[in-house]
């Protein structure tokens, strides 16, 4: 008995001290992609929390910065420069908007569904006013959602 239970404790410990692997995952930002111009690739990324986004200007021009009004509650805001990486690690779950700044307007956009739902923030996420072609891209995105 005294076999088993010390198996089992040894096992829990190294269980437990064991982080749960998070996954890297790319995003390239392109001038063009198989949805036409200016676009980030993928632009539906499926995460869990812990993971890391990477975004990765393939073309220049480009940045990725968090759209403030649709993000998780408590997730702060974030912007990434120009023409460099912009990493977002992601712990809370529900959506991250995502633009480049410079093509927002032309529709430059992603959203980033963290967790499997449902999302504390989709309701809010599909209120969003955004321009004209990213609202014409974020749309499908969202139904997409959970």
């Amino acid at each position: 008995m005294r076999y088993f239970t010390l198996a089992g404790t040894l096992f829990l410990a190294a269980t437990a001290a064991t982080p749960a692997l998070a996954k890297d995952i790319t995003v390239h930002m392109r001038n063009q992609g198989a949805a036409g111009a200016m676009v980030f690739e993928p632009s539906f990324i499926k995460a869990k929390p812990g993971d890391v986004i990477h975004f990765v200007p393939t073309d220049p021009s480009h940045n990725a910065e968090t759209i403030p009004t649709m993000l998780p509650p408590g997730v702060t805001p974030s912007k990434g420069a120009m023409n460099k990486e912009f990493v977002l690690p992601v712990k809370a779950p529900g959506l991250y908007g995502i633009k480049c700044m410079p093509h927002y307007s032309m529709g430059m956009v992603a959203l980033v569904q963290v967790g499997d739902g449902p999302s504390p923030n989709l309701a809010a996420a599909r209120a969003v006013k955004l321009p004209p072609f990213a609202a014409k891209r974020m749309t499908p995105m969202l139904a997409q959602a959970k």
